[in-house]
Order: C-alpha cells, then structure tokens, then sequence
C-alpha cells in the first residue's frame, strides 16, 4: 500500500522566480519549481536523496488542467517518458497526487508518494498555470473542502 506525504505549504520567491511546496515540519520532502522557457524544472528532495525532471510547461498545465477524480485511482495521467515520469492524480476533496518516478529497468524504480493540499494546489495551478483546453484562463480553484 502506498503512504503518501502530505504537502500544504506554497510559497513564491519574486526575485528568484522558484515556487516551493513543502510541509510544516523540517524533515518534510520539499518541490522546488521554476520555470525554463518551454519548460518547467521540477525538483523533489528529502534530505540529499532528489529526483529532477524537466516536462513542458504547456504540457504539464494541459494534464493538470483535465484531471478529474477518478474513484479507485490514485493516478489517471502521466508527463514524461517509459523512464522518468510524474504521475497525477486528483481526489474528491481537491488533493493533487504526485508520483515523480524514475524507472531503472525491469527490475525496479524509485519513486516520491506525494499529496499536495487544496489549498497549496490551488496556488500552483494559479502559478503554472493549469489551462482548460477551450483556452479560456486558468481553472478556477477548487473549494477548500469540495
């Protein structure tokens, strides 16, 4: 079964441009995230342990802008390759999942089990921002407790 972290704490750096979601505990895992041009430098850390990956910004917003809960499933769609990817998910109550994995062969991979709460999801869409396919703006936010 797997454990997910529970995340909730969004923070914007203006000068430097990064955005970190963390938790408010020190030993907490930690998503470090800026924007590239095209891209969006993603950086998940514990300790020294850090997995990085690098999807398109458009692309990343597209798929978090589709998901939709799904009953049953932790993650319903994936940015990246066979061998690194981010999975994603959502829950009724408006908690982002997040698997960023790192696929070494068949014989395993290492993956971070994330949840980032509404209210901090919230904030990242806004950030990103995560855009409906009709090209009308950012999706308005989901409550609190939806």
């Amino acid at each position: 079964m797997r454990r997910f972290e529970q995340l909730d704490t969004f923070s914007l750096d203006e000068k430097s441009g990064l955005v970190t979601i963390s938790a408010n505990h020190p030993d907490a895992t930690t998503i470090t995230l800026k924007r590239e041009g095209l891209y969006v430098v993603i950086s998940i850390s514990y300790g020294p342990f850090e997995i990085g990956m690098r999807p398109r910004a458009q692309e990343l917003g597209r798929v978090l802008a589709r998901l939709t809960p799904v009953e049953g499933l932790n993650t319903t769609r994936q940015i990246g390759t066979g061998q690194a990817y981010l999975a994603v998910g959502l829950k009724p109550d408006g908690t982002l999942l997040m698997r960023p994995t790192i696929v070494a062969d068949a014989s395993g991979y290492m993956t971070f089990n994330l949840s980032i709460a509404s209210e901090a999801r919230n904030a990242l869409y806004e950030w990103l921002p995560a855009v409906a396919d009709t090209g009308t703006g950012p999706l308005p936010p989901l409550p609190d407790n939806a």
